[in-house]
């Protein structure tokens, strides 16, 4: 079975379903708040033609999804599949992001949850790039049960390069997380 990069995935939480073109003006509406990019390496994302070019890279990405709340359908964001290695047995998971109405409520956990367990069907290692200065996202990572394995000048699609620090995740190390306290 081969690895299907933008699947129809849902549990109690939210629901991911392929991101399509016509999904552009609902996802900036999430996107235009600026306090969501302010510890992002891309801190201007909530700007139209800005968020535009990070839309145009999630649609040729062939891996973006659209996040929404399962029980109210209100579109949450979005994230993606990309950078998979077949040959390392691994891919990434990034350019998240979720509606600051929905931060700490569970629901970044919830989608990575289903991400992961998705990924892991297929892959024995998952890489999340963050941004170095992104203390949110660095300790969701920490929360998530992922380990700091580096860092690395990342370039966005169509944006300079940035520091990111480089997380990990093990098929295995997932595994043992999961039976302890998953979502």
């Amino acid at each position: 079975m081969p690895f299907e990069l933008q699947p129809r995935l849902e549990n109690r939480w939210i629901r991911l379903q392929p991101l399509c073109a016509a999904d552009f003006e609902a996802l900036y509406a999430v996107a235009s708040d600026p306090l969501i990019w302010e510890q992002h390496p891309s801190r201007d994302r909530y700007q139209r033609a800005v968020f535009a070019n990070y839309f145009k890279g999630a649609m040729e990405s062939g891996g973006a999804l659209l996040i929404s709340d399962n029980q109210s359908d209100v579109i949450l964001g979005s994230s993606r599949y990309y950078d998979r290695d077949d040959s390392r047995g691994c891919i990434a998971i990034g350019y998240t992001f979720i509606a600051r109405s929905h931060w700490g409520r569970n629901y970044n956990r919830a989608l990575k949850t289903l991400m992961l367990d998705h990924a892991f069907q297929f892959v024995e290692r998952v890489v999340f790039h963050v941004g170095a200065n992104n203390m949110r996202s660095r300790i969701a990572m920490q929360k998530l049960g992922a380990t700091l394995t580096g860092e690395a000048a990342i370039s966005y699609y169509g944006e300079p390069s940035n520091l990111n620090v480089i997380y990990e995740l093990q098929h295995a190390e997932w595994q043992r997380l999961r039976q302890g306290h998953g979502p």
